[in-house]
């Protein structure tokens, strides 16, 4: 009898256990399906209902809810898996040392048309020596003698400590080439055959083309730096005669994007700040000079800091000079021509923002270029530009200054001398006081954003002109991802030419 009860126990345990397995796996398959492909199920019944309403609702785009984006497209990935790359992601060409360590390595062969020595400029990650700070007119030791034309080296130090680096090409989203262009086109730029000027531009793009990363996009996805105007790589002809290379000519680089500190008409050429002297390593640094500047008393309506130009005929600058010298104590002149005390004078980064920090307005007339990089130096004093034609600062700086310009600036427009209308003492006096303490706190708040803070450190909470030209570029070829993904032709209007650039109407905020 005992043994008949213990075996009706062990058979019902038995049943028992089977069932409790039975109950667990289940539930356990329940689970796991669910996690795999409820949220997956929710977005396309989302998106299904959307696509069956009635047709004004058609016509709306689809607002997936907050909790269902990221999931919708991998089920399993959690807030705490978020890339914060994503999309942002940069891929470093290794050139050869040729295209770039090598001209600094040979830093003393290197010109930029003046009797400047580049080496000494070359220390503290291209920065230059430290300013000595004797006068009490700069702030802090974040002020260096930084040469205009290092723009592409200090890019490409800052660029070797960005965040979102990638060892990964295919996770890319843009290809930098740390390619010194400007250095390069520099030593040859007279009295050199056209042949030895082009010849490093046609051994770098012959180098990128036959690279896995050039083919997936043709090389729409790759960009450079240039220390130098963009025309000074656009060589229409084979005349020796005829001024710099042909580089962004060639059938390749038309391809490519570039960042200048002056861009050209074309299409794919975009400018960004010239590097002034001011290099932050934090953000107290930034904030310390900003309420400095809202402090400065400024005795001066205007002031100029440059040299005549005679041998430009439309050149407005010997006016320019005229009309300060007879303004007496309403502006202050410092002259900048390269003779006995010019380039002591303007060399020194202290003395022209002693200039520009007391001046309510700063004069920013074209130079040998359109552009120049005392805009830059007046808008780090707090001294609203004043510009004479668009394709100054409005043509140029898309990702940097304001598109409404009258925000930040005064347009008094003269294509040449021959236009000249108007007095500048009339004009600027003419401005309401209201009007001139708001235009100055507008050129106050953009100081982090034509600033490239030191290459040695990184500032927290600003954006400042290296971020800027980064998003700047991540967002021009992502809209050419796009139109290829549209099935578009993404060669459309990738290097064409736009004159309109330099017109002098269609910019906002022009009266």
């Amino acid at each position: 009898m005992e043994k008949q009860i213990t075996r009706l126990c062990c058979k019902n345990q038995l049943w028992l256990v089977i069932l409790v397995s039975f109950v667990f796996c289940f539930v356990l398959f329940c689970f796991d399906y669910s996690v795999l492909t409820g949220t997956q199920e929710r977005v396309t019944a989302f998106v299904s209902n959307y696509e069956n309403s009635n047709s004004a609702q058609k016509s709306k785009p689809v607002q997936v809810p907050e909790n269902l984006k990221e999931t919708s497209i991998k089920p399993m990935k959690t807030d705490y898996h978020k890339d914060s790359c994503l999309g942002r992601y940069i891929y470093i060409h290794r050139l050869p040392k040729r295209f770039n360590q090598e001209l600094l390595d040979n830093c003393g062969s290197i010109t930029v048309g003046t009797e400047h020595n580049m080496c000494p400029y070359l220390v503290n990650y291209a920065l230059g020596h430290e300013v000595e700070n004797s006068q009490g007119i700069l702030l802090n030791k974040s002020w260096y003698s930084t040469n205009q034309f290092l723009l592409e080296v200090i890019f490409h130090y800052r660029m070797k400590k960005y965040k979102c680096l990638t060892n990964d090409s295919s996770r890319a989203s843009a290809i930098y080439i740390p390619f010194y262009a400007g250095l390069d086109v520099s030593g040859y730029l007279w009295g050199v055959k056209t042949s030895v000027r082009d010849q490093s531009a046609f051994d770098l793009v012959k180098w990128l083309v036959e690279k896995p990363e050039w083919k997936k996009m043709l090389g729409r996805d790759h960009f450079l730096v240039a220390g130098r105007i963009s025309w000074d790589f656009r060589r229409q002809t084979d005349n020796e005669s005829d001024w710099g290379s042909k580089f962004r000519f060639l059938p390749e680089s038309n391809n490519m994007s570039m960042l200048a500190i002056e861009s050209s008409s074309w299409n794919n050429d975009y400018a960004i700040p010239y590097p002034t002297c001011f290099h932050p390593s934090k953000d107290s640094e930034v904030l310390q000079w900003q309420d400095k500047m809202r402090r400065q008393k400024r005795p001066y309506l205007f002031s100029f800091a440059g040299a005549p130009r005679p041998d430009l005929q439309e050149s407005v600058r010997g006016k320019i000079i005229e009309e300060c010298l007879a303004s007496k104590n309403l502006c202050k002149l410092l002259e900048c021509d390269y003779g006995v005390n010019g380039a002591i004078n303007c060399d020194n980064p202290a003395n022209v923002m002693k200039l520009f920090q007391n001046s309510v307005y700063c004069l920013q007339p074209t130079g040998d270029s359109y552009t120049r990089r005392s805009i830059f130096d007046s808008i780090l004093a707090g001294c609203i530009p004043v510009f004479f034609h668009p394709g100054t600062a409005y043509a140029q700086y898309k990702w940097h200054l304001p598109k409404n310009y009258s925000k930040y600036s005064v347009y008094i427009p003269v294509r040449d001398v021959k236009d000249w209308k108007t007095g500048i003492n009339e004009t600027l006096l003419r401005i309401p006081q209201d009007r001139v303490m708001a235009m100055r706190e507008e050129v106050i708040k953009l100081i982090p954003r034509i600033i490239y803070a030191d290459p040695r450190s990184r500032l927290e909470t600003f954006e400042d002109a290296f971020d800027l030209a980064v998003k700047g570029i991540l967002e021009r070829i992502e809209r050419v991802r796009w139109e290829i993904k549209e099935r578009k032709d993404p060669s459309i209007g990738f290097a064409e030419g736009d004159d309109y650039k330099y017109t002098f109407s269609g910019y906002v905020g022009e009266e």
